[in-house]
Parts: C-alpha cells; structure tokens; sequence
C-alpha cells in the first residue's frame, strides 16, 4: 500500500485523491437548473489557427474570457463510446445513451484544464501546459468555477506512481509503482497551524497492483531504483 497527504489542492490532487470519478464545473448558462456535478453548459469556444500547448488562440471570443479564469480544452461529445478525455482517460461511456446528448461531456470529465494568467492580441495565454499538448482540430474552449468528485460512483481511475528522493550529492532514489488503485474515497486531515488556524489537506490511499518484468516474467509490486552521484563509489 501506498498513502500520502498533498500539500495542495487542485485539479490532479482532487483526481488522486476521490478514489471516484472527477469532474469539470463547467460555467452554466444563463437560467440552467442548478445540478451537482454542474447544470447545462454555456456554449463552448471553438478554437483558432495557431494554438499551442500553452497559449490558446480563441479570436474575438476573448473579451468572454479574464485573467484568472480557469479553462478547460477538449473535443467535443459526438456519441463516442469506451475510454473519453484527451491526455489522460477522464471517464468511460459505455452508451451515448446515457450522457443525455451533453455535446460538453468530455469537456466535463477532461484533465486538460489550466488557469488563464494573460491576454493579449485575442490569445489566452495559460499558467501551465495543457496535459494533451497542442489542441487537436476540433477541441474547443469551456470556462469552468472548480473541481467536483462523486462519492460513491462507478469510475475508479488506476494510476501509475513515480517517487524521487533527491541525495545532497547528486544521488537520487526513486520507487516506481507502474499500477496503483484508490483504496478508499475522498478524504482530508486537518492539520492545527496555530491557534484556531487548520489546514486540511487531501488524503489518498492506494494499492499497488502487480505488473510483468519483461525480462523474465516475474511478477512485481515496485521497482525501486538507486542512482548514484557522479563519481560516487558504488
């Protein structure tokens, strides 16, 4: 098993740590029944030519958008089926039937989000690259308020962990788990700072599931690797 607390909380943390499928607020539009994964989604912004992974030309729709803004970029729903989301699985459908027709729906389970920190010549440009790179032809634009996880979904997200601890000369050991499973749902701990004062941070838990050293079959939970400095006696 695998447990850790992260320092901070946003979009991956709140993915780690639901241990259930996470979801986009996306912003609704205007006189939307309100609903608690997010009602009806205002229109979507198609994307101009020239877009980069860290900079989305939107044309003259960038008046609709501000600094700050968080955004997420993805295709749109045309009734795919199976594994949806780019970068990185956000859901499963297993019929169109049961997103309703939502044209927003990968846009609602995506990974490819980022913040909006400057706005120039019509180009949004993002805090951080998107997970997906370069946007595809076709992905559009959604502004969305925050992160929602559904406590007792049907979605279970299996990820692969990756830890480094860095030596002071130069050395580095490092724990891959090429296969983790949330091994609970959403969960904080509070922590006392001073006084009256807490934080609550994000709690996660998983198991490592086993995978097949290509080199000889065996079946293992964690490769842990040692690196060692330059020049340093091994």
């Amino acid at each position: 098993m695998v447990s850790l607390e992260f320092e901070s909380w946003g979009k991956l943390q709140m993915a780690l740590a639901a241990g259930s499928q996470q979801m986009n607020l996306l912003a609704t539009a205007a006189g939307t029944a309100a609903n608690g994964s997010g009602g009806v989604a205002a229109a979507a912004i198609p994307l101009v030519a020239g877009s980069t992974a860290n900079s989305l030309n939107v044309g003259g729709a960038a008046s609709q958008f501000g600094v700050g803004d968080l955004v997420v970029v993805d295709v749109d729903y045309a009734g795919q089926v199976g594994f949806v989301g780019s970068g990185a699985s956000g859901a499963y459908v297993a019929s169109a039937a049961t997103v309703n027709g939502d044209v927003n729906y990968v846009r609602r389970i995506s990974l490819n989000v980022a913040r909006v920190v400057a706005i120039s010549d019509d180009v949004l440009q993002l805090g951080s690259a998107l997970l997906a790179g370069v946007p595809a032809a076709g992905m559009q634009v959604n502004r969305l308020a925050g992160f929602v996880d559904r406590e007792g979904g049907g979605w279970f997200q299996e990820w692969s962990g990756l830890f480094v601890m860095e030596g002071e000369q130069g050395d580095r050991v490092i724990f891959h788990y090429p296969r983790l499973q949330s091994m609970q749902g959403a969960a904080e701990s509070a922590e006392t700072l001073a006084g009256p004062l807490e934080r609550v941070r994000l709690a996660g838990a998983f198991r490592a599931l086993p995978v097949k050293d290509a080199n000889d079959g065996e079946m293992v939970l964690c490769f842990r690797s040692y690196l060692p400095g330059a020049m340093r006696a091994v």
